[in-house]
């Protein structure tokens, strides 16, 4: 279980990298949807690097993101089932 909620995070912020990328409208209300959610998982790592580029900022920030989901996710979900 714990796995599928990294998983599905970790998805929720790949998704809003691709509409930021991608140059979608922010008054889209999907990708509005999106970036309202994404933005308070992306956690710490959202403002980690300020870069000129906005667009790069978002790719390695919330990349990072991404990567810390998924590896406490899987850790997480390993713990659990060798402790439980």
């Amino acid at each position: 279980m714990v796995r599928w909620v990294g998983l599905l995070v970790a998805a929720l912020l790949v998704v809003h990298v691709v509409l930021v990328m991608a140059n979608a409208d922010r008054g889209n209300v999907i990708s509005a949807q999106v970036r309202e959610f994404a933005e308070p998982l992306a956690l710490w790592f959202r403002t980690l690097f300020t870069l000129d580029d906005v667009k790069l900022g978002v790719l390695i920030n919330f990349g990072i993101a991404v990567v810390c989901w998924l590896v406490v996710s899987t850790v997480v979900s390993k713990l659990i089932r060798r402790l439980g």
